[in-house]
Order: structure tokens, then C-alpha cells, then sequence
């Protein structure tokens, strides 16, 4: 329980870290915040990822936050991660599966990925779809692991 906790603060802190970093980004040289950020860069398979933060955790480990678009009827592949992963649906719906089991997540609902577990994501609105996804992951390994 105590880690879970953990890993909820660590959540917490990222997206308020996120909300700076992208304020910062968006700022000019007078410190003047600009307009929303541009439109997601879909790739061929129509999905978007575009990290927020990435910071040393405790050595051994970092935390990265990517938010992620899927275009609509986008899925992503079977796939897993070195670290545990928290997925909160920014907007839209997805549906995730994972250990033979379907979740149907709508925008504020978030599902908790062990590390290892393999699960895929699927865009299931009539238009795009953003989840924040947070892991807490080794370092120097690929966040993104495509199962075979």
C-alpha cells in the first residue's frame, strides 16, 4: 500500500510539473505565456506522443510523463514497459486490455499497469482521444517494449 501511495504522489506531482513545463514552453522571452499548444503530429498508425517530463526518481529508475493522442479508431499495439505505468484519460474513451481482461476508461478514470504486463490501448470516441500516461520505469531501457 505504502508504494502505491507513493507512486500516486509521484503521479500527482508529474502532472502538476507537466502544467509548468508546459507553461514554460509556451512562454516568451518576456515570460508572456502563449496559446494552447499546436495540434498533435499523428504518426502513420495515428497516434501522437509527446513527453512532458522526464527526472531521475532514485537512481536506478526515472519518471517520464507522455501524454498520448490517438486519432480516431487508433489503437496501440501489444506492448509492455520496464516500470509501472498509470494511465489517466485526459479526454474521450479508451479501452485497454490487459491480462485477458478489457477496461473501458472515459476522460478523469485512470488504470494502474504493472511493470511487465502486457496490455494494448484502443480508441473507442467518435474523435481524438489523450490519456496521461506516467511511468516510473529503469533507466537506459526502452519505455516501449512491442510484444512479439
Amino acid at each position: 500500500m505504502h508504494s502505491i501511495v507513493n507512486i500516486v504522489f509521484v503521479t500527482a506531482s508529474l502532472a502538476l510539473c507537466a502544467g509548468q513545463v508546459a507553461a514554460q514552453s509556451t512562454a516568451d522571452a518576456q515570460g508572456h505565456v502563449a496559446g494552447a499548444p499546436s495540434a498533435p503530429k499523428f504518426d502513420a498508425q495515428g497516434i501522437a506522443r509527446t513527453e512532458t517530463v522526464r527526472s531521475d526518481f532514485d537512481g536506478k529508475r526515472e519518471a517520464i510523463q507522455v501524454r498520448v493522442d490517438f486519432a480516431q479508431g487508433a489503437s496501440f499495439p501489444k506492448h509492455s514497459h520496464p516500470g509501472v505505468e498509470i494511465a489517466y484519460v485526459l479526454s474521450g474513451v479508451i479501452e485497454y486490455e490487459m491480462n485477458g481482461k478489457t477496461f473501458r476508461l472515459k476522460a478523469g478514470e485512470s488504470l494502474y499497469i504493472p511493470a511487465g504486463a502486457v496490455h494494448s490501448a484502443r480508441n473507442v470516441s467518435s474523435g481524438t482521444t489523450s490519456e496521461l500516461a506516467t511511468y516510473l520505469v529503469e533507466k537506459n531501457q526502452p519505455v516501449v517494449i512491442l510484444d512479439k
